[in-house]
């Protein structure tokens, strides 16, 4: 059985501990979530969407 990743806190996040978002892939999807509030909501997105965003804002669209 495959373990789950861990989750990644983005290099934009604010150093202390403000304004944190996380990303972690879990099987076919992409997850982020709030690092304040890591019991909270999480949006799952596909590989492929979360792909085309992560280059949208980077100006490495795919």
């Amino acid at each position: 059985m495959r373990s789950e990743l861990a989750w990644r806190k983005s290099s934009y996040s604010n150093i202390d501990g403000g304004e944190c978002v996380e990303v972690r892939a879990a099987a076919d999807m992409v997850r982020v979530r709030d690092s304040k509030r890591i019991p909270g909501a999480q949006l799952s997105i596909a590989e492929r969407p979360w792909a085309t965003f992560v280059g949208y804002v980077t100006g490495r669209e795919t």
